[in-house]
């Protein structure tokens, strides 16, 4: 249980540093930071691999950077649809 819990945490401080290295908010407040924590770790893994010290069950350098990739795609689509 406390794994679980260890684990959002350790994703909403990625999502949350992700949202502050683009400028950009997400929608969901603090469950959207959560969600690109997690979301990021999982594509960042998948094209980084394994890479960097690993808290929570992620890998912090991957999921961070797939945490930005995340926010900068999803930003840019909500651009589009306000239009």
């Amino acid at each position: 249980m406390f794994s679980f819990i260890w684990s959002l945490i350790v994703g909403g401080i990625i999502g949350w540093i992700a949202g502050l290295i683009v400028s950009k908010d997400l929608p969901g407040g603090i469950i959207g930071n959560i969600l690109a924590g997690f979301i990021g770790a999982w594509l960042g893994s998948a094209i980084f691999g394994e890479l960097g010290p690993e808290i929570g069950g992620f890998y912090i350098i991957p999921a961070l950077i797939g945490a930005i990739i995340l926010i900068v795609v999803v930003s840019f689509v909500m651009r589009l649809f306000r239009r």
